[in-house]
Parts: C-alpha cells; structure tokens; sequence
C-alpha cells in the first residue's frame, strides 16, 4: 500500500469524513466493540451516574450502556462532524427522551462545569491526544470528587504492526501509559490487559492485545 493511501486510512480512523468516513466507522464499530464493552463494564456504572464518552464514533454501542442500570445520562464528545451526525441519527430514541446528548469539540477542552461526570470513558482515542497530559487534567477537572475514568487502548507491541499507525498515531504499551497518569493527581485503581481475536484488513484473524487502566479523582 501506498504511502498516501496509508496516510489517508490514519486520517479517516482520528477523523472520519464522508462515505469513506461512514464505512470506517461501522468498521471501527465491529472491530472495537469488545474493548467498547470492556471499558463501560469497568465502569461500574450505578442508577443516576452521569456518563462521558470522548470519541463516541457511531455510537451503536450506546444502547448496551444503558442497558446496564437504570436512570442513566449519557453525553458523547467527538471531534468528527459526521460522527457527531451519524451517533444522533442512530440513537434518535434516547436522544429524544433525553436520556443521550453529542456534542462537538475541538479534542483539547471539554466543554462542561468542573465536578460534572460521575463516570467518564474512552477507546481507542489515547493516539491522537495533542497534549496528553494536559488532557489527562481535563478530565479531571470535569469528574466529581472518587468519580471514575476507564482508559482502554490497544497496545503499542500490536499497533506498530499496522503500516498505517506510523502517521497521526503516538503509540502506548501499558507502562507508557501509566508514567503519563503518574504526571497527574489521578489514581489506577484498576489494570486490565486483555487478548482477543480480530480479522485484519484481508480477513485473517489476528491477536490484539489491549489495557483498560481504570482511573479515580
């Protein structure tokens, strides 16, 4: 594969834009659903809580959300226009009742009062954060006091065998990770490094790994 064409894949998998956008999307959708998963149950999210996802993508996957307790509020951040369409045309119902908001953002400042979130959740965004730990205070800020941050990414040993990550990607293994949070006031209450089987881009399957590093203020 061409240099150009790997740097557009890179592109549309940070920002997805037009048709391609949507069928990277629906592939990102399949392919991460389990770290989806993964990262809301190590939420362990409670009746009432407040939740946050930064780079929801298409949101398909918000309905299993609010299937895990009652009296949930679900607020979705992403950078992508066209994300931010698709996630409300596909979760039009809990839109409509309230019960699920998406907004854009610029993916440096969240835009909510401090001490807002109960929980807040992100996958496979980590790679494209500009300034990491700044970020990290970002979240912080907006999470009530013992609120909780699942932080689930695919691991640098893994990600560095996909010719497309050497642009617009910034590679973690879990260590990497956890001297990033060490920079800040949060604490890991929680490590999970997980295996799991994916088809690759010609339909084999191949072994991911990942690590779900769940974070207290």
């Amino acid at each position: 594969m061409k240099n150009v064409e790997l740097q557009a894949i890179a592109s549309q998998l940070k920002h997805p834009t037009g048709e391609k956008g949507i069928e990277m999307a629906n592939m990102m959708h399949e392919t991460n659903i389990n770290m989806t998963l993964h990262s809301i149950q190590n939420l362990n999210l409670a009746k009432g809580n407040k939740v946050l996802e930064l780079g929801h993508g298409n949101a398909r996957h918000v309905s299993h959300l609010f299937q895990q307790t009652d009296d949930l509020t679900y607020y979705g951040l992403e950078i992508s226009d066209l994300m931010f369409y698709e996630a409300q045309q596909i979760n039009n119902h809990f839109v409509a009742n309230k019960k699920a908001s998406f907004f854009l953002y610029d993916g440096n400042h969240i835009p909510f009062q401090d001490a807002f979130f109960d929980k807040i959740f992100t996958v496979n965004t980590l790679y494209f954060w500009k300034e990491p730990e700044k970020f990290l205070l970002e979240i912080y800020k907006v999470l009530k006091e013992k609120g909780v941050f699942s932080l689930t990414f695919a691991e640098e040993s893994f990600m560095k065998q996909l010719p497309f990550t050497r642009y617009e990607f910034e590679l973690y293994s879990t260590e990497k990770a956890q001297e990033l949070i060490q920079k800040t006031p949060f604490k890991v209450i929680k490590k999970e490094i997980s295996t799991e089987k994916i088809k690759n881009k010609t339909g084999e399957l191949v072994e991911r790994a990942f690590t779900t590093l769940v974070l207290e203020k």
